[in-house]
């Protein structure tokens, strides 16, 4: 269980939540719901015991398993399968037996052999405590319904796609919880975990949520999931800094809210209207001296039907997106030829070959780990094919978003990466670009490593668009948006003029780009983009 006292959490000077109580019990499916910006995230790692609070005190009894939107794994050289492992501490065990073993088959002394002999037997009891050869099997089960076939398990944490090792990460918090060498009892605290999951996965998530016994918060946009999970919700409202509690399930509260915001409206019209006519009475009665006092009272009158209303909510701005309008080029502004990515002897993809002619469409399709990814970051020069060549056309400028915000450096602030994404644009100009972007004031001087999901969303893309590209290289760039955010990125899609080669799951994103190619991985098979092709989106 999780308690939170007189809370309060600030972003700069910004206070985002104060003198909140929270408490999280067993059974609790909370989703914690709001904007963009309004400090979802930033009050899920309070509550994980990833930050400390500005005020107020958080307890919790029992394990946390806390899942961050970018999980930043310690050492990458380990195999996936030993990362799930580890949160139960099975992977140390295991490669303890497996010296104890090797020592056991070369040790000629009596005395010695029988020690070793003893160690594996108290490390083969300890294994048997937290479950064993069947936790293992458990370990497997919960990795293959997120995706992690047994040859990526095998693999090291390095030769991942990020979407694979946000699965891993995923994968090892519920491992933690689930089995009979788990606890069952463990508070989940999970920041987007559908991202990167495909549909298949998503729904054995949800079944999974559902049937968990200790208590879960989730921040989510996925609106099936909260629909079919949560059973209370907490809003985040960003215009008030204050937190709403519900205690019913989704429908309930989307209803509960809808007549909420109803009443509000109501109210303050009602009032308005009260006010408006003392007002107008107290104007007329001011200007006679023997009825100055009156005026003033009913002037009073008015103003205080007016305080004493609570605020009507206004709705959250959104980002005014829209891509560039692109530079000059050549017919084929980039071309791709012969590419091919290997990690070890393991294959990623071969034979691509792409040549992205000026204002094209085109979507990367492919399962999880077929390498997406991988080759638009070739395609963007931030990584180098083990065959092949990215040739730029004449007068190429591409643009890059990367689903992990890989372009941008966590230890500078808003200000100094939207400086180095658009080194020539005058001060200005853009101040009054990120202001539409929704960043001004104190937050330009924020650390973008302390942003939401959303918000480092938010900069990467006002990066594109200070930046005049005529190729832009998409990677799910519709990942932490909320609904209203989503579309203004779906909508500068449409009306983008240059070329677009584009990776989602978000089949909304494809159907917008309305893209005239494909490109399957592992294959590298271009094909004639059709409606068929939309069902493979999800699955990607």
């Amino acid at each position: 269980m999780i308690t939170a006292s007189d809370l309060e959490l600030r972003a700069g000077s910004r206070v985002l939540l104060s003198g909140v109580t929270l408490r999280v019990q067993p059974g609790d499916r909370i989703g914690l719901v709001g904007r963009n910006g309004a400090g979802k995230t930033t009050s899920l790692r309070a509550i994980a015991g990833e930050s400390e609070p500005y005020g107020g005190t958080i307890r919790s009894t029992g394990p946390v398993g806390y899942l961050p939107q970018d999980p930043r794994e310690g050492d990458l050289s380990v195999l996936a399968r030993d990362r799930v492992l580890s949160a139960r501490g099975l992977d140390q065990i295991l490669r303890d037996m497996e010296k104890v073993q090797t020592a056991m088959a070369e040790l000629a002394d009596d005395d010695e052999r029988d020690k070793a002999v003893a160690r594996y037997g108290r490390l083969e009891t300890r294994f048997a405590d937290l479950g064993g050869y069947a936790a293992e099997s458990e370990a497997g089960r919960i990795c293959s319904n997120l995706g992690l076939p047994d040859r990526v398990l095998a693999q090291s944490l390095e030769t991942l796609s990020g979407g694979q090792r946000r699965r891993v990460e995923l994968a090892r918090i519920l491992f933690a919880a689930s089995g009979d060498g788990g606890n069952a009892g463990t508070t989940l605290l999970l920041d987007e975990p559908t991202n990167h999951l495909d549909a298949d996965s998503i729904s054995w998530l949800r079944g999974f949520l559902k049937s968990h016994e200790g208590g879960v918060v989730v921040i989510s946009h996925d609106t099936e999931l909260l629909a079919d999970v949560v059973n209370k919700v907490w809003f985040l409202d960003a215009t008030r800094g204050e937190l709403d509690t519900y205690n019913m399930n989704w429908k309930n509260y989307l209803r509960a809210r809808s007549d909420d915001e109803a009443r509000r409206k109501r109210e303050r019209a009602n009032a308005e209207k009260k006010a408006s006519a003392l007002q107008t009475q107290a104007a007329k009665m001011g200007a006679k001296a023997t009825k100055a006092v009156a005026a003033k009272q009913m002037q009073r009158r008015a103003t205080a039907l007016l305080e004493g209303l609570d605020d009507e909510r206004q709705d959250d701005r959104v980002a005014a997106i829209r891509f560039p309008t692109p530079q000059s080029c050549g017919k084929t502004p980039l071309t791709a030829a012969g590419l091919s990515k290997s990690y070890g002897s393991l294959e990623v993809f071969t034979g691509v070959d792409l040549a992205v002619d000026r204002g094209s469409r085109v979507v990367i399709l492919g399962l999880n780990g077929a390498g997406k990814t991988t080759l638009l970051r070739i395609m963007a020069g931030v990584e180098t094919p083990d065959t092949g060549d990215v040739l730029p056309g004449h007068g190429l400028r591409t643009g890059y978003f990367a689903q992990e915000h890989d372009t941008l450096d966590m230890g500078r602030t808003v200000w100094q990466n939207a400086r180095s994404a658009a080194p020539d644009t005058p001060e200005q100009q853009l101040r009054t670009l990120l202001g539409a972007f929704q960043f001004s004031g104190e937050q330009l001087e924020q650390p973008a490593g302390t942003l939401s999901g959303g918000e480092r969303t938010r900069l990467a893309l006002a990066g594109l668009v200070s930046s005049a590209a005529n190729v832009l290289l998409l990677d799910e760039p519709t990942n932490n948006l909320d609904p209203a955010s989503r579309e203004k990125v779906l909508d500068a899609l449409r009306h983008y003029e240059g070329a677009v080669v584009l990776v989602t799951h978000d089949p909304g994103a494809v159907e917008a780009l309305e893209p005239e190619r494909v490109i399957l991985l592992p294959d590298g098979t271009e094909d004639h983009f059709s409606t068929e092709h939309l069902e493979l989106v999800e699955l990607a």
